[in-house]
């Protein structure tokens, strides 16, 4: 078992959670490092995996429901995914580490994706609704791996060292929609639909991402972390409880706006992005077109999350949660007057990713600042069950509101679930003040 190091001249041999404390802390940077390594590396596969089906799964949904109503429960069930796996993921990294939980993700994400494919072949919409809840697993270990880079992170770099992990998806996410038309066009002759083609590719990936997280992801950051924690911060195993974090919750108001701040951009972002395809190909855009514009807007999601990152350390996370809102709402007003405009829904859902990089970052660095770290891995955990819920009832509502208001009124909707986040934050600000 590797050596994972403690308070400088004061070596502490006791073992926490399978992890041995008896090397000085001056290891610790290099841990820092190649933990930080591993994490980028999956998380660039699981970009990559994600970007690949996500960014035809309104299309196929549509093409096997029949209807465009029916398009939206797309994003709904992948986003019902993370939602579902939210609690007993963290339940299970609280207990047994970071390791466990990411690679038991992408496996049911490997699952799903097979299901997919399924229902698409036997066009059977419940079942491809299945398929997708599984699928979105993946997004589940993308998001757990930005709190497993906090683990061992010093607090004043938390911002960074989370924006980074998240930042190493830009290059996965990016290219994935652009992989789509090709994966498509693979499967040609083996009676796939060419919308399922991308999802044949996502398994293969999450497989690999599995793999890799498996087998080099040692030690445990989060075992790690607690192996470095004096006994108080450590806690027993009770402070570790899902009734736990809620209570450090209800304790902390700067938790509360982290959980508010990360709920509300995602939900945002997913309403919108999730019907923007159905609105290009309303306006003629086809598959490569439609393709571009979802890298672009996924560029903005992570390629400038380092960014958010340095601001979020170096300026408060108060004020990069203004900054969220702010970009957020210009986002919506650009891609909701956008009518045929091409290039200024390109523009809208650029500014989209960005104030959602704004919002997770953030919020995230908030989240982990405002709970004692025993309780850290639950709390945590009810924030990717909290966002993934609200966008899931948000997708859901998006293909509806579009059916029979139009996209621009998707977007309206979307600008006013940030008023919450404005008040809580602009709250916090003057308390602090």
């Amino acid at each position: 078992m590797p050596q994972t190091p403690s308070a400088p001249d004061a070596p502490d041999t006791a073992p926490v959670g399978g992890i041995s404390a008896s090397v000085t802390a001056s290891a610790l940077p290099a841990l820092r490092r190649r933990i930080q390594a591993v994490l980028i590396a999956s998380q660039i596969l699981g970009g990559l995996g994600i970007a690949i089906g996500v960014s035809l799964a309104a299309v196929l949904a549509k093409d096997v429901s029949g209807t465009e109503a029916l398009s939206g429960l797309a994003s709904t069930a992948s986003v019902a995914g993370p939602a579902l796996l939210a609690m007993p993921l963290a339940a299970l990294m609280a207990s047994r580490g970071r390791r466990s939980g990411l690679v038991l993700a992408y496996l049911v994400a490997v699952l799903g994706a097979g299901v997919v494919v399924l229902g698409a072949v036997i066009d059977n919409f419940p079942l491809l609704l299945v398929g997708l809840v599984g699928f979105g697993a993946g997004s589940s270990a993308n998001l757990a791996a930005r709190f497993a880079a906090a683990d061992l992170a010093e607090p004043d770099h938390r911002g960074r060292a989370i924006a980074t992990v998240v930042w190493a998806t830009t290059i996965g996410a990016v290219l994935g929609p652009n992989v789509a038309a090709p994966a498509g066009e693979s499967v040609a002759g083996l009676g796939i639909p060419a919308t399922a083609g991308p999802f044949v590719w996502a398994a293969g990936v999450f497989l690999i991402a599995a793999a890799m997280v498996a087998l080099l992801l040692r030690p445990d950051p989060l075992l790690t972390a607690r192996a470095l924690a004096g006994p108080e911060e450590r806690g027993e195993a009770g402070d570790r409880s899902l009734k736990a974090g809620m209570r450090a919750v209800r304790a902390s108001a700067r938790a509360r706006l982290a959980l508010v701040t990360v709920a509300a951009s995602h939900t945002a972002m997913v309403s919108i992005m999730s019907m923007t395809p159905v609105a290009l190909s309303h306006h003629g855009a086809g598959i490569q077109l439609i393709g571009l514009v979802i890298s672009v807007h996924i560029a903005g999601m992570y390629a400038f999350s380092p960014v958010m990152g340095w601001l979020s350390d170096r300026l408060g996370r108060l004020s990069v949660i203004g900054l969220a809102v702010g970009l957020l709402s210009a986002a919506a007003l650009l891609a909701g007057t956008a009518g045929a405009s091409h290039a200024q829904t390109t523009a809208g859902l650029f500014l989209l990713g960005l104030g959602w990089s704004a919002g997770l970052v953030s919020g995230s660095a908030l989240l982990t600042d405002s709970v004692p770290q025993a309780a850290r891995a639950a709390v945590q955990g009810l924030s990717d069950f909290t966002m993934n819920t609200a966008a899931g009832v948000g997708g859901l509502m998006a293909g509806l509101i579009v059916a029979k208001a139009g996209y621009g009124w998707l977007n309206a909707v979307g600008a006013c679930l940030l008023l919450p986040m404005a008040a809580l934050a602009v709250r916090g600000t003057v308390r602090r003040g």
